[in-house]
Parts: structure tokens; C-alpha cells; sequence
């Protein structure tokens, strides 16, 4: 098989190493990814400079390492389009650094690349570990990374949605499998805290701490909190059908119509 890696955390974060590491046993691996972190940058693409790559030493003996100097999105379009001799059998992002459940799916830089597999006619899937800790092991990681691909592989792989898979920080004794689940409901309780840089100017720092609203077992952070692997198929498709057929039955909407002329 023929792999594209690529990620937002940058080439040079562990998480990609240990995805790439998962994967050379199945194939070839060809990764392209920010040259920088490019976390929360969701779908951007950029337009206001050239993209360049460069090769990097990278610490896994993949196929071909390119950085670039744009976003996850820029790397698998230009992977897709330019990078690559043949298309690949699967675009894969990851292991981001931190969990990409709920809402999360939006802002994610990994996610965003692993779609622009889907939108290119590529399966995708994006991997990601529940842990923002430097230090974190992704050791574990790979090994989930193995066992989901290869129960992927026995059906295979599907076009048309993201796999989007989130790993617990635990040990393989605490992980109890992997459970189907859709994306949770949350509210970020937001929170700016004014802080001051080393010569006293005021600077804001986004944090703050999920409110689970859902506590339903089928929500992927409920899931990744009772100790499984939760993947959910999420697609771009964002138009409400029920909203849609509700409209479309209202009379006034269809008053609103241009009148057809002969």
C-alpha cells in the first residue's frame, strides 16, 4: 500500500514519527506536513506566499519526508498534486497531540488534512492520543494505530468520510477495545486569562474546560473517557436535511420562488 502522512502538530513532533513507525510494515510511507506547528488551524489554506518544501532527516525510514511552509491542508493538496508519482491508497493524519472529539473536529489542522483525502477521492483517517503532555509515550498509540487500520483493512477502506479515531493516554491494560460512537455534544466554558510578558505588556491566553452535555455512552469523548478507542465517521456535509424539508414545506418560502417565465 502507499501512505500520505501528514499532521499539524509539525514533522518534527513525535506523534507523526509513531504513525509513520505504525505504518511501514503495510507499505510505503510518503510524508509531507507543516514545518512548524500548525495546531487549531483548521481548513486554511495559504495564499499570500509561495509554498516550499524542503527534505527532512526524518527518524523513521519512510519512502520520502518533505516539510512545507503552510498548513496541514496545503500539505495533502500539494502531496496529492505534486508530491507524489502515484495517488495513495490512504491519506492518514496524526497522531495529533491531544484528543479531536466533538466540536474539536472543526479547529483541528489533523482532521482538515485527513479530509482533503476524502475530498481528493482518498480514504482518510485521522488519529489522535488524548494527552497534551510534551513527554507523552506514543508507544501505545502505534500499537492502536496497527489494530485499527487492520480491522479498517478486512472491510476495506471506505471513501466519502473521515475515520476519525481517538486513543485514551492510558496502558493497554486500562484500554477496554474500540467503540463505534458519533461526535459528543459539548460547551467550552471559555475563558481569557489576562497575563503579562517579561517587560509588563498584557497579552490574553485562550483557556478552559469542556462541559460534557450529552452523557450519552455513544458520544466519542464519553467513549474516550470510559476507556475506549472511539472512531466516528464524520463527513463534510454540513446542510441540516431536517431543517431543509421543513422549509421546503412552508408556504411562504416557496411564495419567495422566481416565477417561471416562458
Amino acid at each position: 500500500m502507499k501512505f500520505l502522512v501528514s499532521n499539524d502538530d509539525g514533522i518534527q513532533a513525535r506523534g507523526i514519527a509513531a504513525l509513520a513507525r505504525a505504518l511501514l510494515p503495510y507499505g510505503e510511507v510518503t510524508v509531507v506536513a507543516p514545518n512548524r506547528e500548525r495546531s487549531a488551524c483548521s481548513h486554511s489554506l495559504t495564499l499570500e506566499h509561495p509554498l516550499r518544501t524542503a527534505p527532512v532527516d526524518f527518524p523513521v525510514p519512510v519512502h520520502r519526508a518533505l516539510s512545507v511552509n503552510g498548513t496541514p491542508a496545503d500539505c495533502v493538496k500539494l502531496g496529492l498534486a505534486k508530491l507524489m508519482e502515484t495517488p495513495p491508497d490512504l491519506v492518514v493524519a496524526g497522531i495529533n497531540k491531544g484528543a479531536n472529539t466533538t466540536v474539536d473536529v472543526f479547529y483541528s489542522g489533523t482532521v482538515a488534512a485527513a479530509f482533503e483525502g476524502v475530498f481528493n477521492d482518498v480514504p482518510a483517517i485521522a488519529f489522535s492520543l488524548a494527552s497534551f503532555d510534551h513527554d507523552a509515550d506514543y508507544s501505545l498509540a502505534q500499537t492502536w494505530v496497527a489494530r485499527t487500520l487492520d480491522r479498517i483493512l478486512q472491510d476495506g477502506p471506505a471513501k466519502g468520510f473521515v475515520y476519525n479515531v481517538n486513543i485514551p493516554y492510558l496502558p493497554d491494560s486500562g484500554i477496554r477495545g474500540i467503540r463505534l460512537t458519533r461526535l459528543g455534544n459539548v460547551r467550552y466554558r471559555d475563558s481569557y486569562e489576562l497575563r503579562h510578558d517579561p517587560v509588563g505588556r498584557p497579552y490574553y491566553w485562550l483557556t478552559g474546560e469542556p462541559e460534557i452535555l450529552d452523557q450519552d455512552p455513544a458520544c466519542d469523548i464519553v467513549a474516550l473517557r470510559e476507556g475506549f478507542v472511539s472512531m466516528t465517521p464524520i463527513r463534510a456535509e454540513l446542510t441540516d436535511a431536517s431543517v431543509l424539508e421543513r422549509w421546503r414545506r412552508k408556504q411562504e418560502w416557496a411564495d419567495l420562488a422566481s416565477p417561471v417565465r416562458p
